[in-house]
């Protein structure tokens, strides 16, 4: 008897010690599980939006993508799949399903194999939330999931358990939650699912790599109609509602992520931000803020399609060009090594261009339009939209303005007193300048039209882009170093190099900096610093920071209105001339073409009193060239002026004149020598400076 007591102590203390151990174990590995407060505090990763100032989604930055929705905002059928395919017994079990437990021991005891597993949804939750459960299949493990589980059901009630569920669960391709996987494989909100696509979703939850209708659309067919088939089973939908989803094909499926609206911008943004964020405490991958930026997806689509038909129209020209010099076409297509007649395909646009051509052989394109009064970035184009990349012609290439550049150099004279009606001898002259190897050489510039002749007015010598006239300007009338403190001051941040050729637009400059100087001009001498982003919001809605324009008065106004009346002239009866008789556009405006030596750059830059914008197109190798005759006014002006038409049109802009400071005077002078007229004078009214008018009679007639 006493044997039998003694064994019976024994095993009583055997179990109490096991117990103990047990318990132990379990303090031991909740050591470094999640404490109440941070289950109350649950803070996960969330997406960061880029919005347009007219509210449309632009793009979003993440690291794992993930944007919260509340359960109220995921369809009933989402909800009831998700509960008959992961966890049944979901809303009668307190963190772990006992029933499930005992079924998972009896089949892997019997199998001696790990056959099944009993997550309840609680479970996979605390998997998913928190990294230091882990997703190794150890017993470790299941005790982790097991204690937190039933934290989180002391914490939170089954709806707002089921609400983290959907939006932290991974379904593959990066998105996490319900509403990235519905935006990512469907396009479309997670309020917006239908029934077989909810089932899909659900389907690829146990293994979202292996199941993705993207890469294994049969397999995720499949598992579809598995889950259709237990909502049935389960009561959750009838039999006709299954055989309707089950008929179903993956057709809606998106094979591929859609680019957001305006990459080049939204790029230019993230850049932006990831200067920011360590001055705000935040971090852009991850805490799903709200950014709105000044782009208007109005603006930023018309300024597509009119890059987009300049392109095709450049290419084609380009590409007669190019097809009709073997010895030029051979050595860009490297033909030595690519079939001609792939790359005669590729070039007119029927298969994609290999990428080591890319450079040499397809015509770039960036474009930039600014709200005049404030420097935001109402449309950004960085590069040809079938062809994205990394890089942004419009802020990051540095290409030679050519006449786009002249303006400077006439804002100087002006802004010393100058007045328009000066007039230079249109005759050549030589400059010195250095070479590729650095030695000085001559070099006699040439009027576009090859053109020489007699005096000629600074307002004929911009009207006409006469390189002679801006070159004797730099010579006789304001020095280059002036002219480079002109441009410096007007926002010209690059080297800029003070020699007489600096009248030639030799120097190269980025195309968002020339736009944001000629607006300076529409915006009475202030210039405006150009910015993309307006406010930034946390995930609450509490805005962390405001942006507003930096602004900076750097020319007189009347120098500016002057400036803005001789590039008048080229727009409405100069070089800039088609944009009205051609495109049509009639608002008051001004601008200016550049060209570049062997047509590489070809430039249109200019205003309107509310927009400011400018178009370049080249290759992106600068020793390719656009071919002859390919100048700012046929290669670039076209994208300029259907862009400032459609967009003026677009947002119901009224005709608007640039306003007249009041010390401008218009006088009628001598149409010959631009003197004060005398009775048999021919006359003509030209618009001055007060004390710049002339003072002297016309002595001819």
């Amino acid at each position: 008897m006493k044997s039998w007591l003694r064994v019976i102590k024994q095993s009583i203390y055997t179990v109490l010690a096991g117990l103990v151990i047990i318990f132990v174990y379990i303090l031991y590995l909740s050591i470094d599980l999640p404490s109440i407060d941070q289950l109350e505090n649950y803070d996960p990763d969330l997406v960061t939006r880029i919005y347009s100032a007219d509210g449309v989604l632009l793009n979003e930055l993440f690291f794992e993508k993930r944007v919260f929705v509340e359960l109220e905002q995921i369809p009933q059928h989402m909800l009831e799949a998700v509960v008959a395919k992961e966890d049944q017994r979901f809303y009668d079990h307190w963190g772990i399903s006992l029933r499930d437990v005992f079924r998972a021991v009896v089949i892997n005891t019997v199998t001696m194999s790990y056959r099944s597993g009993f997550s309840s949804l609680t479970q996979q939750l605390a998997r998913n939330l928190y990294d230091n459960i882990g997703f190794k299949k150890t017993i470790t493990r299941k005790i982790k999931e097991v204690i937190t589980a039933i934290q989180i059901e002391r914490t939170y009630t089954k709806d707002e358990i089921l609400e983290m569920y959907l939006n932290s669960v991974h379904f593959g391709h990066g998105t996490y939650g319900v509403q990235a996987a519905a935006k990512r494989f469907y396009g479309k909100q997670a309020n917006k699912l239908t029934l077989d696509e909810s089932a899909l979703l659900v389907g690829l939850l146990p293994a979202p790599a292996r199941y993705s209708p993207v890469r294994f659309p049969e397999r995720a067919l499949t598992k579809r109609n598995v889950v259709l088939r237990v909502m049935r089973d389960q009561k959750f939908i009838s039999k006709a509602e299954y055989a309707e989803a089950r008929a179903r094909l993956l057709d809606s499926v998106q094979q591929e992520q859609p680019r957001g609206t305006a990459p080049y911008f939204t790029e230019y943004v993230r850049r932006f931000l990831e200067r920011e964020d360590d001055e705000l405490g935040v971090n852009i991958y991850r805490d799903g803020l709200k950014i709105y930026t000044t782009l208007d997806s109005r603006l930023q689509k018309i300024a597509v399609d009119a890059i987009n038909k300049s392109v095709a129209e450049n290419q084609q020209k380009m590409n007669q060009r190019i097809f009709n010099d073997e010895e030029e076409f051979s050595k860009l297509a490297y033909l030595g090594i690519y079939p001609e007649d792939t790359v005669k395909l590729m070039m007119a646009g029927e298969m994609e261009l290999y990428e080591d051509l890319r450079d040499k052989l397809l015509v770039q394109s960036s474009f930039v339009a600014l709200d005049t009064r404030t420097g935001a970035i109402l449309a950004m184009v960085g590069g040809r939209p079938d062809y994205p990349d990394q890089f942004n012609r419009a802020t990051q290439s540095l290409r030679q303005p050519g006449s786009v550049f002249k303006p400077f150099v006439y804002t100087t004279a002006v802004d010393n007193g100058v007045p328009v009606t000066k007039q230079l001898l249109n005759q050549p002259v030589v400059l010195n300048v250095r070479n590729t190897d650095g030695a000085w050489v001559k070099w006699m510039p040439k009027n576009y039209d090859g053109s020489t002749g007699g005096l000629t007015t600074i307002r004929e010598g911009l009207r006409r882009s006469m390189n002679l006239i801006s070159v004797r300007m730099v010579q006789e009338v304001v020095p280059a170093e002036a002219v480079k403190q002109t441009a410096r001051r007007m926002g010209i941040s690059t080297d800029i190099r003070a020699v007489d050729a600096i009248a030639l637009g030799t120097s190269e400059v980025h195309l968002i900096e020339m736009v944001a100087a000629y607006g300076t001009f529409a915006n009475k001498g202030v210039y405006c610093k150009p910015f993309g982003i307006t406010r930034i919001e946390d995930r609450y809605g509490n805005v962390l920071k405001d942006y507003y324009p930096q602004k900076e008065e750097v020319l007189s106004a009347e120098t500016s209105f002057m400036m803005t009346s001789l590039l008048q002239t080229v727009l409405d009866r100069g070089t800039g001339g088609s944009a009205r008789w051609k495109y049509h556009f009639y608002h008051p405006a001004a601008g200016k073409t550049g060209t570049t030596q062997g047509w590489t750059d070809a430039w249109f830059v200019g205003y309107s009193p509310y927009i400011a914008a400018g178009a370049w197109f080249g290759v992106d190798d600068p020793q390719v060239s656009l071919g002859k005759g390919s100048d700012g006014s046929k290669a670039a002006l076209p994208a300029w002026a259907r862009f400032m038409r459609d967009s003026h049109d677009s947002l119901s802009y009224s005709r608007k004149e640039f306003d007249q400071p009041e010390r401008i005077e218009k006088v009628k002078i001598c149409q010959v020598t631009k003197d004060l007229p005398v009775k048999l004078c021919p006359l003509e009214t030209e618009v001055f400076i007060r004390g710049t008018e002339p003072t002297k009679r016309c002595s001819v007639h």
